[in-house]
């Protein structure tokens, strides 16, 4: 086998699970399961490693619904500020490592390091390592070496991504679950320097539960003992489990409120909601800092020149992002909860020109959406709802266009961004597309409702609309106002869509 970056994401989906093995342990409720943990024990030792190994990582746990990855970004840009630099002659930090999932455009951007994704070669060079320390450990065994001597596809890369760290000696490391907590392959940490939970929510349901209690008690399975625990305001009974489950891990959760002083700093992540996630991320930094020595910021004080730096610079491709070309702004979210979708809609609302002074009627606003998996067309309703509710208008979008996560028109997806754990069927034929555009008539029949296969033809037809605007109505609206919103790999392969139409033009 070659060596070189594609090898290893070729190889990578290999490990993948198909449609209907995910399909299976969704239905029969399993997919989190006692066995979890051990399995990824064993994992781990087959590599060279114990799980107290981490420790040296100093890692930060982070659980949540909404939210996860936009804090842990947040966390991650404000301990970049105590990096070597000219104001920080006595550093504690020298590497700081960000796990996250899934990721936008390329498989490395999961794990970063200082702010910034593995280049393809070093992420080759580790990927392989892994899977040739799995492969001596199956020959070891008379095994085959073949896919069942490795893990599927998100254990492998937090293997990958902590034997990464390692030796790439990073003194922090911020870790995203990703899906719940308890059993999340993630939670082979024995003592991480804090762990926090996001806001919560309902998601996942065939593998987490169905209420919010039962969610709740997932999350809180990152505690650890004497550990100290923070969590952004939580519903009533989300919040009793979590205490519950802290007393039962010998530690104590703290709740932190929404800061409103933080609304007067710029955050890179610019939308309401997200002051939760900053407030949130700064505690967690803070106390981070004082175990690694440094004095904390006092309640009573404004917040260290780092913080605010680390605030405003913090980045997160593909949240509450607005990229602008001639003639349209793209607003661009993902939503995969009932929650997100939600708080996406209010926030592209706030983007938008005061509806007062552009008659809706001749406003140019268009809807690019799919969700292939979960209740779409639940997610849809809630969107309308609530952009109707927060513009005063019941016809939110002048137009709207569902497609699949396809990205490219005639060579399909990038092999970054294939899938196999949609039901192959379903895209092909826009079963789901078609019953969103269903739908979407049922709720708005003045809407013009366009169905394509792949987000290229999304794009494209987009941007058609956008140039069939006379002069008078640019120049009431500033152009078509576009939401782009739905499940993350609709919004990887959107931008993978822009940056490569931008590429071939430069």
């Amino acid at each position: 086998m070659d060596r070189s970056y594609a090898d290893a994401i070729a190889a990578l989906n290999t490990l993948q699970s198909n449609f209907a093995v995910v399909d299976a342990i969704r239905k029969s409720g399993h997919a989190s399961t006692k066995a979890s943990i051990p399995e990824m024990v064993d994992w781990c030792r087959k590599i060279g490693y114990e799980p107290s190994d981490f420790d040296r990582l100093r890692p930060i746990h982070i659980a949540g619904t909404k939210g996860k990855g936009s804090t842990s970004a947040f966390i991650s840009s404000i301990l970049a500020q105590y990096l070597p630099a000219p104001s920080q002659p006595n550093p504690r930090l020298h590497k700081i490592g960000l796990y996250t999932s899934p990721h936008l455009r390329f498989v490395r951007e999961r794990i970063q390091i200082n702010n910034q994704p593995l280049s393809e070669e070093t992420f080759a060079k580790y990927f392989f390592e892994v899977w040739d320390r799995l492969e001596d450990a199956a020959r070891a065994k008379g095994l085959l070496t073949d896919v069942t001597a490795k893990p599927m596809y998100f254990r492998f890369l937090t293997l990958m991504a902590y034997h990464t760290y390692l030796r790439e000696g990073v003194d922090t490391a911020i870790i995203e679950c990703g899906i719940g907590g308890e059993y999340d392959c993630t939670n082979i940490l024995i003592t991480p320097s804090v762990t926090g939970i996001t806001s919560l929510g309902i998601d996942h349901v065939g593998m987490l539960g169905n209420t919010i209690e039962e969610i709740a008690w997932h999350k809180a399975g990152i505690m650890k003992p004497g550990v100290p625990a923070f969590t952004a305001p939580q519903p009533a009974l989300a919040h009793e489990v979590l205490e519950q489950r802290a007393a039962s891990k010998s530690t104590a959760i703290q709740t932190v409120p929404i800061d409103l002083s933080l609304s007067t700093i710029p955050l890179g992540l610019a939308a309401d909601f997200q002051l939760s996630n900053a407030s949130l991320a700064v505690q967690i930094a803070s106390t981070h800092l004082l175990a690694l020595g440094h004095p904390p910021p006092l309640p009573t004080s404004p917040l260290p020149a780092e913080f605010v730096r680390g605030l405003k610079e913090v980045r997160w491709p593909g949240r509450c992002e607005i990229r602008r070309e001639r003639n349209l702004s793209w607003h661009i979210d993902s939503g995969h909860t009932l929650e997100s979708i939600q708080a996406a809609a209010t926030w592209f609302a706030s983007q938008l020109p005061d509806p007062t002074s552009t008659p809706s009627k001749r406003s140019t606003r268009v809807l690019l959406f799919n969700q292939q998996t979960r209740d779409a067309d639940a997610l849809a309703s809630a969107l309308h709802r609530t952009l109707a509710h927060a513009l005063q208008d019941d016809r939110p979008f002048s137009h709207a266009v569902f497609c699949s996560n396809v990205t490219f028109q005639e060579t399909g997806f990038r092999p970054d961004l294939v899938s196999i754990n949609a039901d192959l069927q379903a895209v092909n034929e826009l079963a789901v597309q078609k019953r969103l555009a269903e739908t979407w008539r049922g709720i708005d029949a003045t809407t013009e409702v366009k169905v394509v296969r792949s987000i290229e033809e999304a794009v494209g037809w987009v941007r058609a609309v956008a140039g069939e605007m006379d002069g008078e109505l640019l120049a009431e609206s500033g152009g078509a106002q576009v939401l782009v919103t739905g499940s993350v790999h609709l919004v990887g392969g959107f931008l993978e869509v822009l940056e490569t139409g931008l590429e071939g033009k430069s």
